[in-house]
């Protein structure tokens, strides 16, 4: 009887923690480059039974269901369009901007494209929302009047000939630009909070990207699905009033067992 009431407890905590879960990715339907986060169950007495039989595990038959992790999917969403030349919007999966901080030197990851120009001590540089450097292909912190090359060939004439355009290219191609890095496992980031990422692995290498997929003058949205959301939300209320009604009913047991032995 005593374990009823642990696996209705249990029942009941886990679905808070996926209430965590739902509130969080609600709350940033509007964060750019947000991505929600799923939380994975697992079934206890699933795990005991599929394990050997001469195994010894802490985990038991009818100890009910655990969150066992959260993961994050880096697909691509939609765009918005903003006009801004300090706004960039990744277009392929698993690609992050590098960031770092100017006053830890911390380096950390987002997919949130919203710059803007601000003042150092040493000129103007590219920085986010949260006040962190945008570092290029060199990791080198990006300052804000670094010549954009597709600005550059909008604006050279037709008139220029072709010699003239391929060198004008490799000259811009060692410039420091906005740049794109990648993991060769991205699930292995976690979020550091304000809408970036960092490996939980410390000797886990970024990859530079080097041709990024990206476009500016746009922001891509939040990847939070409402619909589905909300969906969840619903089952997981309807679990946790479940795991509740498991506590009341044992207890109900528990109190009819000591009336008759009284």
């Amino acid at each position: 009887m005593n374990q009823s009431f642990y696996v209705g407890a249990l029942g009941a905590g886990n679905c808070t923690e996926k209430f965590s879960v739902i509130s969080n990715n609600l709350a940033n339907v509007n964060s750019n480059g947000f991505k929600p986060k799923t939380s994975v169950f697992s079934q206890l007495v699933s795990y005991n039974l599929n394990d050997a039989e001469d195994a010894v595990t802490e985990l038991q038959a009818g100890a009910g269901m655990k969150v066992q992790r959260t993961y994050t999917s880096f697909d691509t969403a939609g765009l918005t369009q903003t006009g801004s030349t300090m706004d960039h919007a990744i277009l392929e999966p698993n690609a992050f901007f590098m960031v770092q901080d100017p006053a830890t030197g911390a380096v950390s990851y987002t997919r949130d494209g919203h710059f803007h120009r601000a003042e150092r001590e040493d000129g103007f540089y590219l920085m986010t929302d949260a006040g962190k450097l945008v570092l290029d292909q060199n990791r080198e912190p990006l300052k804000a009047d670094v010549t954009d090359v597709d600005k550059i060939q909008a604006e050279m004439g037709e008139e220029e000939e072709e010699i003239e355009e391929e060198e004008e290219d490799e000259n811009e191609e060692d410039k420091p630009r906005v740049s794109l890095y990648t993991f060769a496992n991205p699930s292995r980031l976690v979020s550091a909070g304000n809408n970036e990422y960092v490996p939980v692995d410390p000797g886990a290498q970024p990859i530079l990207i080097e041709r990024p997929s990206m476009t500016t003058g746009a922001l891509e949205v939040s990847g939070t699905d409402m619909a589905k959301e909300l969906v969840r939300m619903i089952e997981c209320q309807r679990a946790f009033t479940y795991a509740l009604r498991m506590v009341t009913t044992s207890d109900e047991i528990e109190g009819t067992i000591n009336t008759l032995r009284g």
